[in-house]
């Protein structure tokens, strides 16, 4: 890789992984709700504005043939896994959630055996136990999050990160021909709409102050189409495969972040828990020929 890659590489990891300070300041004045119809309507508005720039958006991603297979990854890979991690940010520290998005590529793997059949290797299953010996590390030292409201949201990430992995075999098998540019623009759109009736039932917990807003359009803007952008420029010039390699930076920034900006100690639990995690994902899904990042648009 070039310099310039691994830069676009590196910044989008630290935008990934400050998505989860991002949700953790803003959802104490908006509510999980509100904030992920406010995240999905500005990145969509951002990346239209985008397109409309290159002279678009045309009908190049078959939008009206497609709709149906939008709405689906915008639900599924969109505004479910958003929700769920948005909720658990109110209970449970960035670092946590942040390894625990971590676990959604080997997710994908067993969504993919059950799905397509692919094959399960020796390899696979054991980053896969060694993935949930992470999860159970990083609980079981913690006690603060082996009960209650934390530990629903330790469940609220593990359910997100199922919905990152089924919407990526989703997306491969009925979009794989699309341009991802439209999967990320269309699927902000159908997460917006499908999420605007549910609104009125939602109260905004406290005011919305200057900082809020600032980690709202944080969130929106940088971590979700300025990522979408770095992302697609990555697959691009590296291919899918090796685009991949940003799943094993967003938690070590999710903690970095966590630390530096929230205070949130940094303990040798946490770190193992990581390097489990981490470890395991990358031999559940380090075999290129297995594997199409190109279809999962997360974060």
């Amino acid at each position: 890789m070039r310099g310039g890659d691994y830069a676009r590489l590196i910044c989008l990891g630290a935008l990934w992984g400050g998505s989860f300070v991002f949700m953790r300041v803003a959802v104490t004045a908006l509510g999980p709700l509100w904030l992920v119809e406010s995240r999905v309507v500005l990145a969509f508005l951002a990346l239209y504005a985008l397109a409309r720039i290159r002279g678009g958006p045309g009908d190049d991603g078959g939008f009206r043939a497609h709709w149906r297979d939008y709405a689906v990854v915008g639900i599924v890979n969109t505004a479910l896994p958003f929700t769920l991690f948005s909720w658990a940010s109110q209970h449970i520290p960035v670092s946590v959630a942040a390894i625990v998005n971590a676990t959604s590529p080997f997710f994908g793997a067993i969504v993919a055996a059950l799905w397509l059949g692919d094959r399960v290797t020796p390899g696979k299953l054991a980053g896969m136990a060694l993935g949930f010996a992470g999860v159970v590390l990083l609980v079981g030292w913690r006690p603060e999050l082996s009960s209650g409201d934390a530990l629903l949201s330790v469940c609220a990430c593990l359910a997100g990160a199922l919905c990152y992995g089924i919407a990526s075999v989703y997306a491969k098998t009925r979009l794989a021909r699309l341009p991802s540019f439209s999967i990320a623009l269309y699927s902000q759109m159908t997460a917006a709409i499908v999420l605007a009736p549910a609104l009125p039932f939602a109260a905004l917990p406290a005011a919305i102050t200057p900082i809020v807003a600032a980690n709202v359009l944080g969130l929106a803007v940088a971590s979700t189409a300025v990522a979408y952008m770095l992302y697609f420029r990555l697959i691009a010039d590296l291919g899918p495969a090796r685009a991949l390699t940003v799943t094993f930076l967003i938690p070590m920034f999710g903690v970095l972040w966590g630390w530096l900006f929230l205070g949130e100690a940094i303990g040798i639990d946490t770190l193992a828990a990581c390097a489990l995690i981490v470890s395991g994902t990358w031999m559940a899904v380090r075999l290129p020929a297995e594997i199409d990042p190109r279809a999962s648009l997360r974060e």
